[in-house]
């Protein structure tokens, strides 16, 4: 038997296509002009507001049966975590094959294919960090090829604030932007037309459910209990916006036009058994210093999510194409863990709120063909890649359908597939 193998009454719910009873992601949808929370088990969604409504969730505090009956997952979030794991070990009595409540549940079932999934979130803040070592050397040795990797970047979880106004939900068509670009020497003046060098990155987002009081620090040996769950993030980059304007004060225009991420979170309880240990460190790297080291941590604080780049072109399309593998990585391999980047992002006492979108940064792993990125697949443009139906890509042209995937499997577990995360390039 499948360590952790729970059987559902749902139809197809048990075919390993990675929504099982085991993984149970939480989504919003629209239907009839209204917006509900959800889980979804296979190609079905659970309708938490009418599981309050018909009295599934009779046991629980009225704020918490309240927070189910919202359109977004934020008042669920500041519950924390006894409030999660009551309701998760509660929805999944209900879909088991032994589920009490199946006669009441299998009417409040609405099939995925006859609604419109939304942003599940209300992010008030968005930070980026800047994780992976592979992205980062490889980044620096473009731009610094003495010296491609700052001094701090081993010391310190490297980040920067995103605007969380333009974060959008996967599928969401993304407008080439408009932006002040580097003129070709400095003699002439910069000119401001719509990005050539539109770029996607392949990122994990951690969501924080319970914040921390301003002025309030967060130990890393208790981030894990600020964690709601993970969802796929594309953070979309102008690199030649970007180029021109990020110094000396990093990304701004380049980076906030679109942020897309997959309309499904799934919870940190279900990603458990792909929890391990933190990529070693090479010999002669500094120790985190002590608010940033934890045992606990150290031993199981990274994740076995592999993650993937899909591209389609209008071209490939038209051909009856499926979307076409452009990279792979693998999220174990990133510098810093989740729970450091919590504990960094809130060491001065800064504030953070349900909701809120922790990001990776690009996911790159040691050879070129796991980066995550066309920053480093075409070395900033000079070098294009081919795609499997002959075309080549540079840059990001407009038609461009980008598609982040990511799944989880260990032998003897039961897969799990995070939300696919997916953004139409439209022209400017």
């Amino acid at each position: 038997m499948t360590k952790g193998s729970m059987l559902s009454w749902v139809d197809g719910a048990n075919e390993p296509h990675g929504f099982g009873l085991n993984h149970l992601p939480y989504g919003a949808f629209r239907k009839d002009d209204v917006t509900r929370l959800c889980v979804r088990i296979g190609d079905w969604l659970l309708d938490l507001e009418a599981c309050v409504r018909h009295g599934l969730l009779e046991g629980f505090a009225p704020s918490v049966r309240d927070a189910c009956s919202q359109s977004t997952l934020n008042d669920l979030l500041a519950a924390g975590p006894e409030a999660w794991q009551a309701l998760r070990a509660v929805l999944t009595a209900c879909l088991s094959d032994d589920g009490y409540a199946r006669t009441a549940a299998d009417w409040l079932l609405v099939p995925l294919s006859e609604v419109e999934l939304v942003l599940p979130i209300d992010p008030r803040g968005y930070t980026d960090f800047y994780a992976s070592l592979h992205h980062a050397r490889r980044v620096g040795e473009l731009f610094r090829p003495d010296n491609p990797l700052l001094p701090n970047y081993k010391h310190v979880p490297i980040a920067y604030n995103g605007r969380a106004s333009s974060v959008i939900a996967s599928g969401t068509s993304v407008r080439r932007p408009w932006g002040q670009r580097r003129p070709a020497n400095q003699e002439t003046q910069p000119t401001f037309e719509p990005s050539a060098a539109l770029d996607y990155e392949l990122e994990l987002a951690f969501v924080v459910g319970q914040g921390n009081a301003l002025g309030e620090p967060i130990s890393i040996a208790n981030a894990h209990e600020h964690l709601f769950g993970v969802t796929l993030l594309n953070d979309w980059s102008a690199r030649d916006v970007q180029a021109w304007e990020y110094q000396p004060l990093g990304p701004f225009l380049g980076k906030s036009f679109a942020t897309s991420v997959s309309p499904w979170i799934t919870p940190m309880a279900a990603l458990e058994s792909f929890r391990v240990a933190p990529a070693a460190r090479a010999q002669g790297d500094p120790q985190p210093l002590p608010y940033l080291l934890d045992d606990a941590d150290q031993q199981h604080g990274a994740f076995d999510i592999q993650v993937e780049v899909l591209l389609s072109t209008e071209a490939s399309r038209a051909a009856g194409l499926a979307p076409m593998p452009v990279s792979r990585g693998n999220a174990r391999g990133l510098y810093w863990t989740a729970a450091q980047m919590v504990a960094h992002h809130t060491s001065n006492g800064c504030n953070l709120r349900p909701g809120d979108l922790l990001a990776t940064g690009t996911i790159s792993g040691p050879e070129r063909a796991s980066a995550g990125c066309l920053l480093e697949l075409t070395r900033n443009g000079a070098e294009s890649i081919a795609l499997p139906n002959g075309e080549h890509r540079a840059w990001l042209q407009d038609g461009d359908e980008v598609s982040l995937r990511a799944l989880c499997r260990r032998e003897g577990f039961l897969l799990i597939e995070l939300g696919e995360c997916v953004g139409h390039i439209s022209e400017a």
